[in-house]
């Protein structure tokens, strides 16, 4: 039976639920907290991003912006089971002829940090994409210092397949291919 078109459902991302986190489609009352991680220095160094330096109004702006914009892209906030919004993921990228996909994760609340809660998105998300849509292939580019990024994506399946190297910063390319048998739902 032929899986659905990635973009045959409505643009909103569904509500994923996996162990330990909610996958749940980005909303206005995310922006505060988006606006004190995308200004924090450390986070935006392992994103190799530029922490941001306008107002919140400004944020603002250009967050509602983004959040009606419709694209091939798949925005979630990360919450934990108890509603706590402590990161986001993404999936852009989307190509529907070569059924693959670029993937980003970031957990800004570092609370969470070293807890299994970005491995958790990772998977759940990939359970998702994999049983319930055409992609065959997920990849992603990390930091090639970032070595606890590279051991979250390898334990959750993704091996490296190159390099990459943009302005400053040497990337590590990762990818995972859509397994032959799906491991049940966590």
């Amino acid at each position: 039976m032929r899986r659905p078109s990635f973009f045959s459902a409505p643009t909103r991302p569904p509500l994923l639920i996996g162990s330990k986190v909610r996958l749940r489609p980005k909303r206005l009352q995310d922006a505060a907290n988006d606006y004190v991680w995308r200004r924090d220095i450390e986070l935006c160094s392992l994103d190799a991003a530029t922490p941001i330096l306008c107002s919140l109004e400004e944020f603002l702006e250009s967050y509602i912006e983004e959040l009606y914009r419709t694209n091939r892209s798949y925005r979630f906030a990360i919450e934990t089971l108890d509603g706590r919004h402590i990161g986001n993921f993404s999936y852009f990228n989307i190509d529907e002829t070569k059924n693959e996909a670029e993937m980003g994760i970031m957990i800004g609340d570092r609370a969470y940090w070293n807890c299994g809660y970005g491995s958790d998105a990772i998977l759940t998300s990939l359970n998702h994409i994999f049983s319930q849509t055409n992609l065959k292939r997920i990849y992603l580019k990390t930091l090639t210092w970032n070595i606890k990024a590279q051991k979250c994506f390898q334990k959750c399946g993704f091996t490296s397949f190159g390099h990459l190297t943009r302005g400053d910063h040497n990337f590590i390319l990762m990818e995972i291919h859509r397994p032959s048998k799906l491991k049940p739902s966590p």
